[in-house]
């Protein structure tokens, strides 16, 4: 069974579904995304690094969890689901924040074009991440990550810091 996700127009208006790996190929076809950066009771964002299974940036550092909301989710309901399947926590405080639009190809492989939601979740709690989906795990202070971002840009994924800047401008 084909993984369906949400083809949208550029106001991010719902014009079908289409399968996942499709809306990935060549220059990518306009989609729904999200972004979920997730905090612990200490103020400090949790990032992960995308799986070497992963087709586009596989080992590349992510925010907490990225992915496509399904028919009939928002982008919480959306985002409570992945935290469950990606982290293994059920999160406790999703605010929508803002959304986002961007296309950038990844080598010859295929190519990202989404409007991208930014949630921010609050959690306490141990994690367990999905090994399919997430390597490694580290929390970090927003100082050490805005730092790390500047010095290191190659080692994150794009929409990580497309969203992490625009969180920044509008906090």
């Amino acid at each position: 069974m084909q993984d369906l996700i949400l083809q949208v127009d550029k106001n991010d208006d719902i014009i079908g579904e289409i399968p996942k790996e499709e809306a990935h190929l060549g220059n990518g076809i306009l989609h729904r995304a999200f972004l979920a950066m997730v905090f612990n009771e200490k103020g400090q964002l949790l990032l992960t690094k995308r799986s070497k299974l992963k087709k586009l940036w596989p080992d590349f550092w992510d925010g907490s969890i990225a992915s496509h909301p399904k028919k009939g989710e928002s982008q919480e309901q959306a985002t409570e689901r992945r935290m469950i399947e990606e982290l293994g926590i059920k999160a406790e405080d999703v605010k929508y924040l803002f959304k986002f639009h961007y296309q950038i190809p990844y080598k010859d492989i295929g190519s990202e074009n989404e409007i991208c939601a930014v949630l921010k979740v609050n959690i306490s709690g141990k994690i367990s991440p999905n090994p399919e989906e997430i390597s490694e795990c580290q929390w970090m202070n927003i100082e050490s990550f805005k730092n790390d971002l500047r010095t290191n840009p190659e080692k994150y994924a794009p929409w990580l810091k497309i969203g992490f800047e625009k969180y920044e401008s509008e906090k």
